[in-house]
């Protein structure tokens, strides 16, 4: 079917690589047809919708901001076919040694600018408010602690659990809502070389995307479950993109971002168990420790977290340690 799409798109005669897969069910392929190139995005529709894609791909261009432009689409088949941003993402660019404030500098930039943006907000995407936080949150008891403690988690304790995260986040002060990416990392920015500004900062990865607060994408950012990043750099951008924001509550944001910063680590920790136990991808597994170890931070740090850090101390002491499957990696 991914050929008769191919063809149907008049790229027939053009050489198909496929691309490393990612965490989730859909898979990419590069065709090359002389000197221009286009990915396939292949996600299979009982898995993956793509029309979810589609939508906030052009509202993010609508906005002035570099998302893949959509050559061809057939979303009850889940093909698109995308406009190629190639090979240089923030992740590879890093790795082979680019400047890390200057393409951390790019992304909060792009943040400030999107979050400054009336209009971020206008595309009809659902909000992420104390349902979808408490879903995610819940993937850390129902994951990661049958990992580490190896039985179910008893459901009075996971309603305790849930209970804690209910209080933290029903604790925290209104914030406007934004345009919030989910999974804005570098692994999810490229650098376009042919282009300028914020424009030079590919956006990949999306299709999740919900409407909520504005400190979510920059822990996500800056609190990366997949690298280290120096703590001063995280500091300086910190500030960097507190001073760029009109009109911040400094300190209702601090307390958000705080919140929003363990819950997405104690997301992260079970999806990446997850990975490993429904499908059966253990390349995350190495990231555990880093996630472990950002969300005890996290807790020690913020008042705001007690009730879940109660619950830690009292049913998880041993937070920091990961289970066998990881530590014997």
């Amino acid at each position: 079917m991914r050929r008769a799409f191919v063809v149907r798109a008049g790229w027939g005669d053009a050489k198909e690589v496929a691309l490393p897969a990612d965490a989730s069910f859909r898979r990419y392929y590069r065709l090359q047809q002389g000197l221009n190139s286009a990915l396939v995005m292949d996600a299979p529709p009982e898995r993956e919708a793509v029309a979810p894609f589609v939508r906030v791909a052009r509202h993010l261009a609508a906005l002035g901001f570099s998302a893949p432009r959509i050559l061809e689409s057939e979303p009850e088949a889940g093909f698109l076919l995308l406009e190629d941003f190639g090979d240089r993402t923030f992740t590879r660019l890093l790795a082979e040694g680019a400047s890390e404030e200057s393409l951390y500098t790019l992304a909060v930039d792009l943040l400030i600018a999107l979050h400054g943006r009336e209009d971020a907000h206008r595309i009809a995407l659902p909000a992420y408010d104390l349902g979808p936080l408490l879903d995610e949150a819940a993937l850390f008891v129902d994951w990661y602690w049958p990992e580490k403690q190896g039985r179910p988690c008893p459901e009075q304790l996971r309603s305790d659990y849930l209970a804690a995260w209910r209080a933290v986040v029903a604790a925290l002060p209104p914030a406007p809502a934004t345009f919030v990416h989910r999974d804005f990392h570098v692994d999810n920015l490229m650098l376009l070389k042919e282009r300028e500004g914020l424009e030079s900062c590919g956006l990949l990865d999306f299709q999740d995307a919900l409407i909520g607060s504005p400190a979510y994408d920059l822990v996500s950012l800056l609190q990366d479950a997949r690298r280290d990043i120096d703590p001063g750099l995280v500091a300086q951008l910190y500030r960097r993109y507190c001073a760029g924001v009109g009109d911040l509550d400094r300190d209702g944001f601090a307390a958000t971002y705080a919140a929003l910063g363990a819950q997405r680590h104690a997301k992260v920790a079970g999806i990446f168990t997850r990975l490993l136990r429904r499908d059966g991808k253990d390349a995350y597994l190495k990231h555990i420790p880093r996630v472990l170890r950002l969300l005890d931070r996290q807790l020690a740090q913020a008042e705001e977290l007690a009730p879940v850090r109660v619950w830690m101390a009292e049913n998880l002491p041993d937070l920091t340690t990961p289970p066998t499957v990881v530590t014997d990696r």
